[in-house]
């Protein structure tokens, strides 16, 4: 593999020794300044970019605080920082000086700002002068949220837990056995031996109190869930949080969390002290908060009475700037953690429940509220992109962009603008301001970052097309085609399939610091992308075909894409073409390996099920396998969908294997067991194919830290040249 050098020898030492200074015996890590030698994406440029994280306008909407990361791989680590700038994008300036990150910056005032650093709550003024620390916590506070009278503030801390991993004996202090009693004893990548809980500090005294006190429940829920989890109320008297009152077993098949209603001022042990709003009117166990009442139990009420209970997935409360309303995601069905997310809006005054996106056959992933507390805005994948749209309490859809581009998270902006991050196959996070009008063409978009410029201006800059493909039930699938920078329809170009990862996650315009187009492309790859079955924002049917079906339809789906593209696009080159993927799209290669009739030269799967018998008991979040699977393995009954997905489960079929493979695993992924991916590394050298195996021993379903980033690309590129690039004609 060719890499473009930095203008200094060693790539990684330069992108460490920019910006870096020691102070007080930390590294400072800041902005990297790169010099490219040539305008190929590298590893090592992309791993230089900043990135921007959480943000937030001012009261008045002047001023906008936002979380920048600075990465070095000398360093192996990031560090946050904090900058400010004016609502129109003037004036950024960087507030951190130090080496200690400082994060989840939010406005105490419109002068005043507060943040974490060393796990406590500090504050300071628009300068970054004045600093005084507010909380006093031995450093212990990992999120924090102020009420809006700025007297109170939500802080998160974590608490032991040892109700499933039991606490070893106290004269065995040395001991590092864990006795293990039920199931969910890890999550995603670590044993769970803690669990956050939501306090309410007082500012004025300090003092401070568990509102889940005693209750053996997260809040917010793992494996991803921070303070957007918990929402303060308009009169600084109630929060809304959200929590999924199970343990162990029932955890571990359940998706049914709730959205609960705390009042600070109710008497303790009265129902209106902490109302579940999901399941308003189901008489659930008062007296002991370790128990509580199964999904089919509620289910049953609900058909008693025709009352929708919320048995799915609710997160994400926010209320009506009136107070009067507290909207959330929803979804339906429990169990389904990839069921459309659903806006759900309840009226505190009437008590009742609506739905006001029903008309959006997707899901939404994040929305606002509108000052007159009638109107939210909200982002939706529609067609491969994720875009913004209006709603209001009677539920009436408006879409207000139509970008090739994807719309993260959203908040209001002086009451008439939408503050918001937007992205690309071709451009990583900016934040920009949304003007929303009466339609697509009266909605204004206006950038007011640009925190990557001096790398992208030094890149060749691949560009993308869009086709609908045929597939072989007579279905039209969107198909992303990314073309290398340069690009000359008269060549032939080597040529990846991308299999998305999910099962049910969009190929949208996402910008990844892994699975990076635009870094495939620049390495001289056409890459091929359907969003094949089972994907968001194409209906709810399209969605749900995959269910019971990974390798039904999807699969057709694949190989409708492929051969479309070495059919159809003159420039791709037939006999050199790989497949490439991720989590259910690692997955999809290992059975593509057994199926794909010489159609590729090289695989690779990165966190793939392997053995669908074993991973179905080695997950952690057995949800999953129950709705996907439909039945366990060892059921003699089983569904015929279950039977269908054992049947066709990658490892059955290695004797079909015949193409190099690579194989990468995580040893912390404990959503897909690494020995998934040793598996199919070991069944593939004992059939004596090609392969090689890299594997993370402290890296979990992702990869996170800088050096094995690098690690992960090099190795990537370098398998993928040797297979598909022999004779090196393209360096």
């Amino acid at each position: 593999m060719t890499r473009n050098l930095l203008t200094i020898a060693v790539a990684a030492s330069l992108l460490a020794s920019c910006g870096t200074q020691k102070e007080n015996d930390k590294v400072n890590i800041q902005k990297q300044t790169v010099q490219l030698e040539s305008d190929q994406m590298t590893p090592e440029a992309l791993w230089a970019m900043s990135r921007i994280a959480g943000y937030q306008a001012s009261p008045d909407g002047k001023h906008i605080i936002f979380q920048m990361g600075y990465y070095s791989v000398e360093e192996n680590r990031s560090h946050q920082v904090l900058w400010m700038m004016n609502a129109d994008g003037t004036e950024q300036k960087q507030l951190t000086t130090e080496a200690d990150n400082e994060t989840d910056a939010q406005w105490l005032d419109n002068e005043t700002i507060a943040f974490l650093r060393g796990g406590e709550i500090w504050k300071m003024s628009l300068d970054g002068s004045a600093r005084k620390q507010l909380s006093e916590t031995e450093g212990k506070v990992e999120g924090f949220l102020f009420s809006p009278d700025r007297k109170k503030a939500i802080i998160l801390k974590s608490i032991p837990f040892n109700e499933i991993i039991q606490k070893n004996p106290e004269d065995l202090p040395k001991a590092t056995g864990r006795v293990i009693t039920d199931l969910m004893y890890r999550h995603w990548d670590h044993y769970v031996e803690s669990i956050q809980h939501p306090f309410v500090l007082n500012l004025a005294s300090g003092e401070e109190f568990d509102i889940l006190e005693g209750m053996p429940f997260e809040c917010p829920m793992e494996p991803f869930g921070g303070i957007e989890q918990l929402a303060w109320s308009t009169d600084s008297k109630k929060i809304a949080y959200t929590c999924r009152m199970k343990m162990g077993l029932e955890y571990s098949i359940s998706t049914d969390s709730d959205i609960y209603l705390y009042d600070l001022e109710a008497e303790e042990g009265t129902v209106d002290k902490n109302r579940n709003l999901c399941k308003e009117g189901v008489d659930l166990p008062k007296s002991d908060p370790t128990k509580t009442m199964s999904t089919q139990a509620i289910n049953a009420i609900g058909k008693e009475t025709g009352n929708d209970y919320n048995v799915g997935y609710d997160i994400n409360p926010k209320f009506s700037p009136d107070g009067r309303y507290v909207a959330w995601l929803s979804m339906e069905r429990d169990g389904y953690e990839s069921d459309r997310n659903r806006l759900c809006i309840y009226d505190l005054k009437e008590n009742t429940k609506t739905y006001v996106t029903e008309s959006f056959d997707s899901s939404v992933d994040d929305f606002c509220w509108a000052p007159d507390s009638y109107t939210l805005y909200y982002i939706g994948v529609w067609h491969a992109t994720e875009n913004l749209y209006r709603t209001n309490l009677k539920g009436e859809v408006t879409q207000l962009t139509n970008d090739w581009a994807d719309f993260g998270s959203l908040q209001m902006l002086n009451g008439k603008h939408i503050l918001a991050e937007r992205h690309s196959f071709t451009a990583p996070a900016d934040l920009y301001t949304v003007t929303p009008g009466d339609s697509i063409a009266d909605t204004k978009v206006t950038q007011i970052t640009q925190v990557n410029q001096e790398i992208l201006d030094q890149l060749g800059k691949p560009s993308v097309e869009q086709y609908w493909v045929k597939t072989t039930d007579g279905k039209e699938m969107l198909t992303w085609i990314i073309l290398p920078p340069h690009f000359d329809k008269n060549k032939k170009y080597p040529t990846l399939l991308f299999c998305e990862g999910g099962p049910q996650s969009p190929v949208s315009q996402f910008w990844s610091y892994r699975w990076n187009f635009f870094i495939m492309a620049s390495q001289g790859y056409v890459v091929v992308a359907p969003n094949r079955r089972g994907l968001p924002g194409f209906g709810q049917e399209w969605l749900e075909e995959i269910s019971g079906d990974w390798t039904g339809q999807c699969m057709k789906d694949y190989l409708s894409a492929i051969d479309f593209a070495a059919d159809s696009l003159s420039y791709v080159d037939k006999d050199r073409m790989g497949a490439v993927g991720a989590s259910f799209g690692g997955f999809s290669v290992y059975y593509l390996a057994g199926h794909h009739d010489k159609r590729f030269k090289c695989f690779i799967a990165h966190d793939g099920a392997f053995n669908l018998e074993a991973m179905y008991t080695e997950t952690e979040e057995n949800w999953f396998s129950n709705w996907e699977y439909d039945d366990a393995y060892w059921n003699g009954d089983q569904t015929e969908r279950a039977k269908r997905t054992y049947e066709n489960s990658p490892h059955r079929f290695v004797d079909n294997w015949d193409t190099p493979i690579l194989c990468i695993h995580g040893e912390k992924d404990y959503r897909i067991n690494a020995t998934q991916g040793m598996s199919a590394f070991n069944a593939a050298r004992m059939r004596g194919i090609e392969a090689e195996l890299l594997i993370f021993p402290d890296e979990n379903h992702w990869v996170l830290k800088p050096q094995n980033g690098i690690l992960w690309q090099r190795t990537y590129f370098a398998w993928l040249d040797k297979w598909l690039k022999p004779d090196k004609s393209e360096e």
